[in-house]
């Protein structure tokens, strides 16, 4: 039976490796370098930079300190396979002690049947990731903000266990004046407290940095930026290679329509001489009963596959 547990865990653990976005390290507690709401999804992740959205405490908690008055998120994630995800974040200023905020990601990979050597079935076994992050941010002098997270991941793979802890730093530059803003994080820096089988690995440690510009006369948001910069390469310039690109079009007070690009996800999706649209994403923004958002997005992940993901936002008065 003990042999059995071994293989069941091996499988988990491939079905996991290969599921969260082909990280190129050997690390644990992969899934925290997916992309989690659907906006941001759409715009290829890229969330470094722009102002005003809760979903901010996943990607750069400085940008909590931008948001105007109190806003929540729920959202729903189909992955590939039977893998569901699912999110939820909040925040709020108190008084003028600053802005905090709250979000909680899972994964949920399904149910798998288990053998032992023999081939003989034992049942069936599930896996399950789930991350929650206490945030706190604040202004300088207006334009500049900075935010951190405290970040408590669980991760459980058959009667297998796992417990990390870690911190998100982030600061943010944003004249709303002009509609500009430059924004850097360094997410999951942290340790794993206790480990699947007394071998303890790395977290996914991933720098980000990026710019936002709204245009003077076209409503179209445009986002460009750089993720996985910590990642070990050969040559110092392929970093540039992990380049995301996206934009937001505000067709009227209502309605937003998105798109972006993330060439480090089409790179890594090459399984052969067609790519098809992979890494391309788009997405759409509804705005309803004035306080509501309903925001979608679709991921192209070429021969693999595609993901779809949803969100509801809303204002609390």
């Amino acid at each position: 039976m003990k042999k059995a547990k071994s293989v069941a865990a091996t499988i988990s653990l491939f079905i996991i490796f290969c599921s969260t976005a082909f990280s190129q390290q050997q690390t644990v507690y992969n899934f925290l370098k997916l992309d989690v709401d659907a906006r941001s999804s759409a715009m290829a992740g890229n969330l470094v930079a722009i102002p005003n959205d809760v979903n901010a405490v996943f990607y750069n908690p400085a940008g909590l300190a931008t948001i105007d008055g109190s806003k929540a998120s729920v959202g729903f994630f189909k992955y590939l396979l039977d893998i569901n995800s699912g999110n939820a974040a909040y925040t709020q200023k108190y008084k003028d002690l600053g802005y905090f905020g709250a979000g909680i990601r899972f994964v949920n990979y399904g149910s798998f049947d288990k053998y032992d050597e023999n081939f003989n079935q034992n049942g069936t076994f599930s896996a399950n990731d789930i991350a929650l992050s206490l945030g706190y941010a604040n202004k300088y002098k207006d334009r500049f903000n900075y935010g951190a997270n405290l970040k408590f991941i669980y991760s459980s793979i058959d009667e297998y266990s796992s417990l990390g802890a870690a911190v998100d730093l982030g600061f943010m530059y944003y004249v709303p004046e002009t509609y500009f803003g430059a924004g850097i994080s360094l997410l999951n820096l942290g340790t794993q407290l206790s480990s699947y089988n007394n071998t303890r690995e790395d977290l996914p440690l991933d720098l980000r940095a990026g710019i936002s510009k709204k245009l003077d006369y076209l409503p179209l948001t445009f986002t460009i930026g750089l993720i996985n910069l910590t990642d070990s390469y050969d040559n110092f310039y392929d970093r540039f290679k992990n380049i995301v690109v996206g934009g937001e079009l505000s067709v009227s007070d209502y309605v937003s329509v998105r798109a972006g690009y993330n060439n480090t996800l089409r790179q890594n999706l090459k399984t052969g001489s067609s790519l098809g649209i992979a890494g391309f994403s788009a997405g759409i923004g509804i705005k309803f009963m004035e306080k509501y958002r309903f925001d979608y997005a679709f991921n192209s992940m070429g021969n693999v596959g595609s993901t779809h993901r949803f969100n509801i936002g809303f204002d609390i008065r």
